[in-house]
């Protein structure tokens, strides 16, 4: 009896999760695979897919716009994500107070996160135009020359760098929920023994948000090279694809030259590095990452 009840269950359990069972295969799990098969193949929409093996992937390590675009997501990634992670640190410091009024500046510093992408590059793009922007008129107000911003190859990148800063609240909730988890006893007994405030900082505060910085760091790195709203909504990758991601490539490719194959090697290339770049802070995190109770 017992049994067939267990059965029923188990029915029941998975008719309530089939939906998601069934969406998360055919519009994620099949569209992966076909990604990966049509990698192998030279594929425009207009005509079938031909097996061509290996070609693009020979094509790509080849091809000068795959390295530059690389090297731009790599400059990116290396600036935005420890920028970022502290920018968001010192926020988290700053509002980790029992004041009256502070859940509204949290709210503040956290509402650019919320805003849509499309809506973020038209703000920015308006922010940084080199004749009515913002921007500029603050440079002069302090008397600084203007800047170029989004316009020339060389102020591109900063630009985007200070535009996803503006987004640093994201990380800063995740580091307010770390600090408020501290056990309040252990910063008790340092004070009982005597240890300063730098002191305690250093031993107890940043040893238990360890976690959290690893958390933090590995989204910030996965974020940072899929890097593409943004980019579309203000320069498309240019000027002169100085701001040509590795994703606003696989974009051009695959909707604007109709190369879906090469687009698909493109991608998977991607993955693959963003795999790698994870199971390698995975990997170095147990000599640096810190869980309560746990005995090494």
């Amino acid at each position: 009896m017992r049994s067939r009840k267990k059965v029923r269950e188990a029915i029941a359990g998975y008719l309530f999760t089939s939906p998601v069972t069934v969406g998360i295969l055919l519009f994620t799990a099949w569209p992966v695979l076909q990604s990966l098969y049509y990698s192998f193949t030279k594929f425009n929409i207009i005509k079938s897919p031909q097996w061509v093996g290996t070609d693009n992937y020979d094509k790509l390590l080849q091809d000068p716009e795959f390295w530059q675009s690389l090297k731009i997501t790599g400059i990116f990634t290396g600036i935005s994500v420890p920028a970022s992670l502290l920018i968001g640190f010192l926020l988290a410091l700053l509002l980790h107070r029992n004041l009256p009024g502070i859940g509204l500046f949290r709210t503040i510093f956290y509402l650019p996160v919320v805003v849509p992408v499309v809506a973020l590059g038209i703000l920015w793009k308006q922010l940084y135009s080199p004749t009515y922007g913002f921007a500029n008129k603050l440079l002069d107000m302090v008397g600084l020359p203007p800047y170029t911003w989004f316009s020339h190859p060389e102020s591109v990148m900063p630009s985007l760098i200070i535009m996803g800063l503006w987004q640093a609240g994201g990380s800063m909730i995740i580091w307010l929920a770390g600090f408020q988890g501290i056990p309040a006893q252990l910063y008790e007994a340092a004070i009982v023994d005597g240890a300063s405030r730098m002191r305690r900082f250093w031993s107890i505060t940043i040893p238990m948000i360890t976690p959290v910085i690893f958390f933090n760091l590995i989204m910030g790195f996965i974020g940072s090279f899929q890097v593409f709203g943004q980019v579309m909504a203000t320069t498309a990758g240019g000027p002169l694809n100085a701001s040509n991601f590795l994703m606003v490539m696989i974009y051009k490719k695959a909707f604007r030259t109709l190369e879906m194959g090469y687009a698909s090697s493109l991608a998977w290339v991607l993955f693959f590095i963003v795999l790698l770049l994870t199971a390698f802070i995975f990997r170095t995190s147990r000599s640096w990452v810190h869980y309560e109770g746990e005995v090494r």
